[in-house]
């Protein structure tokens, strides 16, 4: 039986990384970057590093964060390496769990398996991923999750329409529910998970984490509800430079609310850009929670939001054109939050 996770008392602070492709950059670089921050946020004391799924965009490089773990989890050496996340429809069940032992067995007591049921793209996209096409895909996540969390706690036979295969160990990786809606807060309540929020997607999901808490039935994988939320954060000097530099991210997304896919912008051509839009800076895009800030500002905003939640920790996310200046915005937070490095 798996023991319950045990609690910290202070906020946790992690980190979510969509391994964001500068303009003029390629994604090989991206996905270079993405292994340096990781080396940087184990040295600082974050808990742990989540890497995303996105498909068929110019600005993330991540298609497969599976593939890019075990080169995170050989480059560092006491943070958590996961997902965030798996977009479960995409995939096989058996060879998710398959994937993640091998992982779990390289790496053991590091692994995290962050788990969504959104695409991570395009309906398009979506569909040229589809082993089968002759159809749309079922809307059957809730069936994928029972077979997949029963291969993990060694049933002896798997949930669904595979009970005749034969028994098989795994080792289990820790898992997650992700979500930015209401049901995904009811299916993590419904199979005693961690639930992590994507508040930088939905900046409203107080009542969701509240309505998680409510209904959590107790697993052996955990005995009280767990909540973790994805804020999205950039720290800078200045107040003015945290705003400025945040200019590259405001541009990018905007250009996807209005259906162009674009490689992360440099930062004063994004001034211009948003100059142009005649709104102020700070109210683009629309519906986005973005904290921008010195350290102190950047603290009490990210505690604020956790608070909102109840949360207990919080995993850091945010797109910048140059590299140098995201490594920063990171080491201001973790020393803005008091972590303590590694080694």
């Amino acid at each position: 039986m798996t023991q319950p996770i045990e609690f910290p008392a202070p906020l946790r602070l992690s980190v979510l990384d969509q391994s964001p492709i500068p303009e003029g950059s390629s994604a090989g670089g991206a996905l270079r970057n993405t292994i340096d921050l990781a080396r940087l946020a184990d040295q600082l004391g974050y808990h742990r590093y989540w890497l995303a799924e996105h498909h068929g965009t110019p600005g993330l490089a991540c298609a497969s964060p599976e593939v890019m773990i075990a080169p995170v989890a050989a480059a560092t050496a006491r943070i958590r390496v996961g997902t965030g996340g798996v977009m479960l429809p995409h995939y096989s069940a058996l060879k998710v769990a398959e994937t993640f032992s091998m992982l779990s067995s390289l790496f053991p007591g590091r692994i995290d398996l962050g788990l969504g049921r959104a695409p991570g793209t395009s309906a398009t996209v979506a569909h040229a991923l589809q082993r089968d096409r002759r159809q749309p895909l079922p809307d059957d996540f809730h069936e994928q999750l029972d077979e997949l969390l029963g291969y993990f706690a060694q049933r002896k036979h798997p949930a669904g329409p595979f009970r005749q295969i034969p028994a098989m160990h795994f080792e289990s990786p820790e898992p997650w529910l992700l979500g930015s809606s209401p049901q995904s807060a009811i299916w993590a309540a419904e199979f005693g998970l961690p639930y992590a929020f994507a508040d930088f997607i939905n900046p409203a999901g107080e009542t969701y984490a509240a309505s998680y808490r409510e209904h959590f039935q107790p697993s052996d994988r955990l005995s009280r509800p767990r909540v973790a939320i994805a804020v999205w954060a950039l720290c800078a000097e200045t107040e003015e430079e945290a705003l400025r530099l945040s200019a590259s991210s405001r541009m990018m997304m905007l250009h996807l609310y209005r259906g162009k896919l674009i490689p992360v912008p440099p930062v004063d051509r994004a001034l211009r850009f948003l100059e142009d839009e005649g709104v102020p800076m700070k109210l683009l895009p629309p519906n986005r929670r973005m904290i921008t800030g010195a350290g102190p500002e950047v603290r009490a905003a990210i505690e604020s939001v956790a608070a909102a939640y109840g949360a207990e920790e919080v995993l850091v996310v945010n797109i910048m054109h140059d590299h140098a200046a995201r490594r920063r915005s990171y080491e201001l937070i973790a020393q803005a939050f008091d972590l303590t490095p590694s080694g």
